[in-house]
């Protein structure tokens, strides 16, 4: 199962012929073909599976998605879950540098 989790294209690179990027999730960079996604530029967000860019979404789009998984995660943690990861959205970073 693949949680689609976007990834903010940081740098784009051609390797072997092929449209290539560096993504940046939440501060994990991991490289990944643009082949598919020939329109991306740096600084929009992709949808990677299987080390392939197969959607691109605007910022807005992408911290939609970071909210519905803070959502998820505190909805977890509050069924008594043991969650342990960093927020993913801007609020919710926010929110952790306050309380820090």
């Amino acid at each position: 199962m693949c949680l689609a989790i976007p990834g903010k294209v940081i740098e784009i690179f051609d390797e072997g012929g092929l449209k290539m990027g560096k993504i940046d999730y939440s501060g994990t960079i991991n490289k990944a073909c643009l082949a598919y996604v020939p329109e991306v530029e740096v600084g929009q967000y992709v949808i990677v599976h299987a080390g392939f860019a197969i959607s691109v979404m605007d910022e807005d789009e992408a911290e939609e998605v970071f909210q519905t998984f803070d959502e998820m995660t505190e909805a977890l943690k509050k069924e008594g879950y043991r969650v342990e990861n960093e927020p993913l959205s801007k609020k919710k970073k926010d929110e952790k540098k306050k309380s820090s």
